[in-house]
């Protein structure tokens, strides 16, 4: 289904699950951009964790300010405002790396040094002050007494770090301070405190948050963007290969968990009741990302406009090749195999 041609059909009520991962969530920028060119897509909800609630408050925020287009500028200000913030950041590419035309930041100096310190070092101590770039753009793009009102809804989540437990965030409880514990790495920021209690990053324990969508949006149709590579070839070997795939794999876990705690309700939800209809009913679908594993850790503090965009054109595709595919099954069928996540239990 090319973008260049009118596609014509009936209106699809759609949630969104944006999964987080720094700076690789400007790869779910490139998806939402190519899925909001689509008249037809209806998003009723959106839940994200980390950059991914990053992604999901400033679309919210800009459509409801100005649709779908207002949505696509919002996000693509948002990310070209995370660039320019980190312009004169010490966390820069190797020379050799920018010549050869790889995004990690394994070669950077500082990088080295503040990955070693973050093993040894409490961000307590690093930065006392807690201070954070994101908070001032946050607060710069978004009226959060404005996305208290959105019509779509707005799942954030985030770790509360005395119970372990995950805390989802809905629009009216949604601010800057809410966004930034989302996306609160424990060794590089300091916990987040709202309300008396303090918060890390929300990857922990909902990445994203699935069933909030099925329980309060009334769509039937779920399109998961993930982040993080579920499968990574090989084994890893060196420690920095070893602790990304730990990161990983303890990042998937709570969605890998949650997706087959929902395999399970829809096998055993009667259709006939009202909570159980809206389990049967559910329909599951997932944009494929086949770059992530080509990505190392490092280049998630990659904050380049070159890298964004780099990911940007990255998620476009995959979005578009998702259209391509499954644009005719939403509404209808779910193409994530629900069912294979139950094998082996």
């Amino acid at each position: 289904m090319p973008k260049n041609k009118t596609f014509a059909r009936a209106p699809v009520l759609v949630d969104l699950a944006l999964q987080g991962g720094g700076s690789h969530g400007a790869f779910t920028w490139g998806v939402l951009d190519r899925l909001l060119q689509e008249p037809w897509l209806k998003i009723d909800g959106v839940s994200g964790t980390s950059a991914g609630a990053m992604n999901a408050a400033i679309l919210v925020h800009g459509h409801h300010k100005g649709g779908a287009e207002g949505a696509r500028e919002a996000l693509a200000e948002f990310w070209r405002k995370v660039a320019e913030a980190s312009r004169f950041s010490p966390f820069q590419r190797g020379p050799l790396d920018v010549l050869l035309g790889r995004w990690t930041l394994d070669s950077s100096p500082m990088y080295v040094a503040m990955d070693l310190m973050s093993r040894l070092v409490s961000p307590y101590d690093i930065n006392p002050f807690g201070s954070n770039p994101l908070r001032d753009i946050l607060a710069e793009l978004i009226d959060f007494d404005l996305l208290a009102e959105a019509p779509i809804h707005l799942f954030v989540t985030a770790t509360n770090v005395r119970t372990g437990r995950g805390k989802v965030f809905k629009n009216a409880a949604v601010t800057p301070d809410v966004l930034l514990a989302s996306a609160c790495l424990p060794t590089l920021f300091q916990a987040i405190e709202i309300d008396g209690e303090a918060y890390w990053d929300g990857g922990y324990s909902g990445n994203p948050t699935l069933a909030t969508l099925v329980q309060e949006c009334e769509s039937d149709d779920t399109i998961l963007i993930p982040i993080n590579p579920i499968e990574r070839p090989g084994i890893p070997r060196s420690a920095s290969e070893i602790l990304n795939r730990l990161n990983e794999v303890s990042f998937n876990s709570s969605a890998l968990k949650e997706l087959k705690m929902m395999a399970l309700l829809r096998k055993v939800a009667d259709p006939g009741d009202g909570e159980g209809r809206r389990w049967a009913r559910m329909r599951l679908h997932m944009v494929r990302n086949d770059i992530m594993a080509e990505l190392g850790a490092s280049s998630k503090l990659n904050a380049e406009w070159a890298f964004f965009e780099y990911l940007h054109g990255e998620g476009v595709k995959a979005a578009e090749a998702f259209l391509d595919a499954h644009a005719l099954d939403l509404g209808r069928r779910s193409t994530l195999n629900l069912d294979a996540l139950l094998e082996g239990i």
